[in-house]
């Protein structure tokens, strides 16, 4: 567990999620639909990855009509800053400059993406004076 308790989700998971924060609450059926554009997957395989999820505290189940419909219990910015911070503290020691610099050599950043980074940290340090 991380410091906020929440269950880390694995790859396979983060996916489903991925589809959730963009549908919104879904049935199996939509996420299943959903995840089959990107690469084959069985409609089993989902639906149990999506209960095991539920147990976690991953999702909220709605169990008011015939056909479940699922929900994130956080919204994508919680669960990327926790994953984040756990990447942080295991990978980096908790140095952010050593993240930040692994991150823009490990892809090329257009100058587009720079200049937004600069935007946001001076945002950032604006903020937290």
């Amino acid at each position: 567990m991380t410091r906020d308790s929440r269950p880390l989700p694995t790859d396979a998971e983060l996916e489903i999620l991925r589809v959730l924060w963009t549908r919104g609450p879904s049935t199996v059926r939509q996420v299943f639909e959903d995840l089959q554009t990107a690469k084959p997957v069985g409609y089993t395989t989902v639906l149990k990855f999506m209960q095991i999820m539920a147990d976690k505290g991953l999702l909220r189940r709605n169990e008011d009509q015939r056909t479940h419909v699922y929900e994130s219990v956080a919204p994508q910015e919680s669960t990327q800053r926790q994953l984040v911070g756990d990447l942080l503290d295991r990978a980096f020691g908790g140095s952010a400059s050593q993240l930040v610099m692994q991150a823009l050599s490990a892809r090329k950043a257009s100058r587009a993406e720079l200049d937004h980074i600069r935007e946001l940290l001076d945002m950032y340090q604006e903020k937290h004076k």
